[in-house]
């Protein structure tokens, strides 16, 4: 197996037909290497087409700002719902940084929400009882909701958003890992009051990094638009009565958007087709269970990432070594610089066998990461005010994911699932 292909947890890919390329070499014929242009006006019309179009053939009037990075429509949707310094924002724990790093931006405070088991997304319930309490402790409630779309599964939109107009409260969805999953036949980010997209390079769309904004109104759309682009005042020269940003995504990376707009609908269905196919294959696997989404109609996942659990009691080859060595390198995929640490293990951890497991599959070169670390288990937010039930912890521990994205072949998912058999020590 020395000449194998690495198998990744998720990376887009370009069309067939290289729709990405032609949009691409217009923007340089035209001299549109800018973070404007007909490319980035395309785009965002075809977003808007997709995100409006209900399962039951109904239209919304949603409108879409493409933006630099997921991360920056965060922020802008948090500017926009009039987030300051010291105000309170409730976001789910069980999420990427991305989701809560920008509260912090503006000297807001993040008030983390557990999850609820089923679909490991924001607990409508302790989210209920934290505004709540955050209005007594306080005197304020807090100042938006950000549920998040975790590896594609939607968040119970109903009960969620019933618990934030109760309160009066906005609803920033972020579905930067759930484009294209629908409850009750409606795309995740059009519920609230904004959805966040994101197109990095291993989401189910790509512009090589970017992401957009949904806004519910022209005049949201319009407010985010302004900030993106440095709050600039309508004066012959430059005038500013705002703190602006530099967000605007560039004309280049959208014209690889509208060319991945052609293969999106594909590559959602292969997603849902790999999904099943580890269901099938992964039954008969003792100790394993992959993460499906709920038996109710409603929830239509993408399946950007097929996850599973290991139970605790089941041995994996080389978990006796597990956590014996610190991590050199940046573990998986591009996953960018890292800060060396002196330690190889934390106060919060993945199990020695989900461990094991990684490390086993990585010499079979097959990505196998642990799932996202509990943001209020993050040294970083130690003194943030958690509502927790113990579920995204006992996830974390025991969780895994595994690659489904377009490049992965049923055979690929054959092979996975032939390691996994090999791992586990009977």
């Amino acid at each position: 197996m020395e000449d194998r292909k690495t198998i990744y947890l998720c990376l887009a890919h370009m069309s067939e037909e290289g729709y990405e390329q032609k949009y691409v070499k217009e923007a340089f014929d035209t001299n549109w290497v800018v973070p404007m242009g007909p490319n980035v006006n395309a785009f965002e019309q075809s977003l808007a087409d997709f995100a409006n179009r209900n399962s039951d053939g109904s239209v919304l009037d949603r409108k879409i700002v493409c933006l630099s990075a997921g991360t920056a429509a965060v922020h802008l949707a948090l500017v926009a719902c009039g987030v300051t310094a010291g105000d309170e924002v409730c976001v789910q724990s069980f999420t990427f940084c991305a989701s809560s790093n920008p509260i912090t931006y503006l000297g807001a405070k993040p008030v983390f929400i557990d999850s609820e088991r089923q679909t490991w997304n924001m607990d409508p319930d302790l989210l209920e009882k934290a505004i709540v309490e955050r209005k007594k402790a306080t005197g304020r409630y807090p100042k938006a909701i950000i549920p998040v779309a975790l590896y594609g599964m939607p968040y119970d939109c109903e009960r969620i958003m019933a618990v934030a107009d109760r309160y009066g409260i906005p609803v920033i969805e972020d579905a930067a890992e759930g484009m294209g999953s629908r409850f009750n036949g409606r795309v995740l980010g059009t519920f609230g009051r904004f959805g966040v997209l994101s197109f990095n390079g291993n989401k189910m769309i790509t512009t090589s990094g970017g992401g957009a904004l949904i806004c519910g109104s022209t005049e949201d759309a319009d407010n985010v638009m302004w900030h993106a682009t440095q709050a600039r005042d309508a004066y012959p020269y430059y005038q500013h009565t705002e703190i602006g940003y530099n967000y605007r995504m560039s004309n280049v990376c959208a014209g690889i958007g509208r060319g991945q707009m052609k293969v999106l609908d594909s590559h959602i269905s292969h997603h849902k087709h790999v999904q099943e196919l580890y269901k099938e294959l992964l039954k008969e696997v003792p100790g394993v269970t992959l993460h499906e989404q709920p038996d109710d109609p409603r929830y239509d996942s993408n399946f950007w990432l097929c996850a599973a659990t290991l139970d605790p009691d089941v041995r994996i080859q080389g978990q006796d070594n597990a956590y014996k060595e610190i991590v050199r390198t940046a573990v998986g995929g591009a996953a960018g610089v890292i800060k060396s640490v002196d330690t190889a293990v934390t106060d919060c951890q993945p199990n020695d066998n989900v461990e094991a497991l990684r490390v086993f599959m990585l010499s079979k070169r097959v990505e196998c990461r642990p799932v996202w670390k509990p943001m209020h288990r993050q040294p970083v937010y130690a003194d943030a005010v958690a509502y927790v039930n113990g579920v995204s912890e006992e996830i974390f521990k025991v969780g895994f994911c595994l690659p489904a994205g377009p490049c992965v072949t049923d055979d690929d998912v054959r092979y996975i699932v032939d390691c996994i058999k090999e791992a586990i020590i009977q």
